[in-house]
Order: C-alpha cells, then structure tokens, then sequence
C-alpha cells in the first residue's frame, strides 16, 4: 500500500490520519495532554484541582485601628472632669443643706436647701455623664461623638461664665475648665474621631 512520495508537499493533502501518522486535538477544542492556548499552566497535582487562595485576614489590613492620640488625652480629662464634679456636687449639696439647717425653717433656708439639692445633683449628674462618655470611646459610635461634643460646648460657656463673672478662685477654675473643655472638643471635631466612631465594629 503506497502512500505518495514522502517528500512531495502536495502529496499529503486530503488524506485521512492513518494508523501511523500521529493525530492532534481537534481545531478549537483542547485534548487530553495538549495545553491550552492562552491558559497559565499549572503543577500537576493528585486529580484534585488547586483550592482558591484565602484571603489574608478579615476587618482593618494589619489589625484593629488604634484611637488617635487627641482622642486618648480627651478620655482622660473626661475621668478627671467627673472627679472633679462629683466632689464638687457633694461639697456644694452637703455645705448649702448644713446653711439651709442653720437658718431655720423660715421660706429663705427652704429655698437654699432645695438650691443645694439641685446643685448637688446635678453635678454629679455631669460627673456621672462625663464617665460613661469616657467609657464608651472605646465602642461607642456617632451618638457618643455628637454627645460629646454637646457636652464640651457648655463645659466651654460655663468656664465662660466662670472666667468673666467670677473672681480668685472661680476666675482660675473657669480658665482650667476653658482648657480642659476646649481639647475635649478638638478632638471631636476633626477627622479621626469621624473616622474612629463610623469604623465597623467585628
């Protein structure tokens, strides 16, 4: 059985792939053990494909955001301020009721009294608030920031008052208050406390 000339180029054309003549994957679709055009090739591995690659990590790249610096100072002096007011709303409450008892009971000491009462309370009212502002710095979101900054602004007005109404001892008292009152609120208003109250929480 002849097959032509194996050295003429046209005499192969149109004829069938016989049992001696190696065959290739059909035009168009790929075969077993021919690559892919256009596809990466891969190690062989067991008959299993490669499993997708896991993501790095979940939430913030390299771990949990960190409160900002200005943020950490305002949380202390929210500590400090609640100190300062629930001492304060104690001496004031317990030194207007002792007046109010040495007066009598005329309608004067009732007034002082019921004054020194809701002086007392509401110090340690603001004491109290200033703690758990403070402590929900760490978890707390956009409600605690514009809170915060709500109770700065009349820290800021009553230092204020204190500062121009006042004299000696009240005088210094409100300056102190202007400080302290005057960081709390910068660190609210800028764009890392946005920042660290809008964060995802995980």
């Amino acid at each position: 059985m002849s097959f032509g000339d194996p050295n003429n180029p046209y005499g192969q054309q149109g004829q069938q792939p016989g049992y001696g003549q190696p065959q290739g994957p059909p035009p168009g679709q790929p075969g077993y053990g021919y690559p892919q055009q256009g596809q990466p090739q891969q190690p062989p591995g067991y008959g299993y494909p490669a499993a997708p690659q896991a993501p790095m990590g979940y939430g913030y790249p390299g771990g949990q955001m960190e409160m900002p610096g200005l943020m950490k100072a305002a949380r202390v002096i929210l500590f400090v301020f609640a100190g300062f007011q629930i001492l304060a709303g104690l001496v004031i409450g317990v030194a207007l009721g002792v007046l109010s008892s040495a007066a009598g009971d005329n309608e004067a000491a009732g007034l002082v009294g019921g004054l020194g009462i809701f002086l007392g309370l509401l110090l340690v009212g603001l004491g109290a608030l200033s703690i758990f502002l403070g402590v929900k710095f760490r978890t707390g979101g956009t409600g605690i920031r514009v809170t915060t900054i709500v109770y700065a602004s009349l820290s800021l007005l009553g230092g204020l008052g204190n500062l121009v109404g006042g004299d000696g001892s009240a005088a210094f008292g409100g300056i102190i208050s202007l400080a302290c009152s005057g960081i709390i609120l910068a660190s609210m208003v800028n764009g890392q406390a946005s920042a660290w109250f809008s964060r995802p929480r995980y």
